[in-house]
């Protein structure tokens, strides 16, 4: 990908990431998917829309930017065992000139069955200065479409939820 798109992407709700599977690398003592690799696979996917709206790994050296995740939320949901197919929805839940608010779920890639979610805030910024910077127009542009694309799709379950627990008393 340029630092230009010569075509207008389609946006489907939510979007859906290229087909994983969980690596050998990727699983711990436990036997299943590690803490780490779950965070990997989410991000793989961010970067699959990144691309889309014209700022993913292969543009952003060209433009300058990118998005860093600053706050994130994740829930694990269910094990998954080395060779599980798995793929990841996306939704654009929100976003300003700086900001995007995001909701990913990991689904079993043939039971559909959710393993886990993850709720994030990804800020834009300058790869020269390391500081916050406003959203090149034209991807500020394809982030719209996506968000009124999205925006028709029901709450995700969990979402907004806090870390805590329940007071026993």
């Amino acid at each position: 990908m340029l630092d230009r798109m010569d075509y207008e992407p389609v946006f489907f709700a939510p979007f859906v990431s290229s087909a994983m599977a969980v690596e050998r690398d990727w699983t711990d003592y436990n036997g299943h998917l590690n803490v780490a690799s779950y965070g990997l696979m989410f991000d793989r996917a961010f970067d699959e829309a990144l691309s889309l709206l014209g700022l993913g790994p292969l543009a952003a050296p060209h433009r300058g930017s990118s998005f860093f995740t600053v706050e994130t939320h994740t829930r694990y949901v269910r094990e998954l065992p080395l060779g599980a197919p798995v793929r990841v929805t996306l939704r654009l839940v929100d976003y300003d000139d700086k900001r995007l608010h995001l909701f990913e779920t990991l689904h079993h890639g043939t039971e559909g069955w959710v393993a886990a979610t993850s709720e994030q805030i990804a800020l834009h910024v300058d790869l020269a200065s390391r500081r916050a910077s406003p959203i090149p127009d034209d991807v500020l542009e394809r982030i719209a479409v996506m968000r009124s694309v999205h925006a028709a799709l029901p709450s995700p379950d969990g979402m907004g939820r806090s870390v805590g627990m329940m007071s026993r008393c």
